[in-house]
């Protein structure tokens, strides 16, 4: 299948750059292979006219919405590329940014300042809250991207990369920082998740520290920050993301 075929797939969603196996999520690599094809075919080219200032590759503009897809992206800034898909009833808030390969689900909001990255992966019903950095990875093609379940807030200033899965339902508090380098320490199941270990459905994550135990580092008093898991959603914690539904 010729990459334009692919992209154009990609932007209907019959294509992702990643899907749920028995195993977990896995990358598409043939999905991957067409966007870096993209890539390498295109040209730059001036976009003066259309978008006044923009430089960019002939085979990666960006997309252009109606009222017949559903979705809102309001005037500010925002941009979604050539490839990617968003589905019906997603807003978008300026400004933010979604590139090629990423797959954003129905209901979800995509605040100020959010970066949605190359083949990131978006459920429903998802918040991704102001500033929120979900990291996209096309090289190599075999890499997994960071994927977000569905039903999940995502708090102001997170930083999810290093193809990291959010499960299901898990809230992320402002300020948390995942990454498959980083551990995450888990109160309620008294255990350390192994590094890039997904983060379990209905956490609830906090950002956090530890100390370092390095004679220099207890000179100093350092520490190093680490994600937290201080419990897990229940009704309370659900009837406190109930006001999401108002703002939409």
């Amino acid at each position: 299948m010729a990459w334009q075929d692919i992209l154009d797939k990609l932007e209907t969603g019959e294509i992702r750059a990643a899907e749920k196996t028995e195993e977990g999520w896995k990358a598409v690599t043939s999905a991957k292979k067409a966007i870096l094809e993209a890539f390498r075919e295109g040209k730059n080219v001036d976009y003066s006219g259309i978008y006044e200032g923009f430089v960019d590759k002939t085979t990666m503009p960006p997309r252009r919405f109606s009222t017949s897809d559903g979705v809102r992206l309001v005037p500010g800034g925002s941009s979604v590329r050539r490839g990617s898909y968003v589905a019906p009833s997603v807003i978008i808030m300026p400004p933010a940014y979604i590139n090629t390969g990423a797959y954003v689900d129905e209901g979800t909001m995509v605040d100020s300042h959010v970066l949605v990255g190359s083949c990131a992966q978006v459920g429903k019903r998802v918040h991704l809250s102001a500033g929120v950095q979900i990291g996209g990875v096309l090289e190599p093609v075999g890499m997994n991207p960071v994927v977000i379940e569905d039903d999940c807030f995502i708090g102001a200033g997170c930083i999810i990369v290093e193809g990291m899965v959010v499960r299901k339902g898990a809230v992320l508090a402002p300020g948390v920082i995942l990454s498959a380098s980083v551990p995450v320490y888990d109160l309620v199941q008294k255990r350390v998740l192994e590094k890039g270990e997904d983060i379990p459905e209905m956490a609830v994550v906090i950002p956090g520290s530890r100390p370092l135990r390095q004679d220099f580092a207890k000179d100093f008093q350092l520490s190093a920050q680490c994600p937290i898991i201080v419990k897990y959603r229940d009704e309370s914690s659900n009837a406190s993301l109930e006001l999401e539904d108002l703002l939409r």
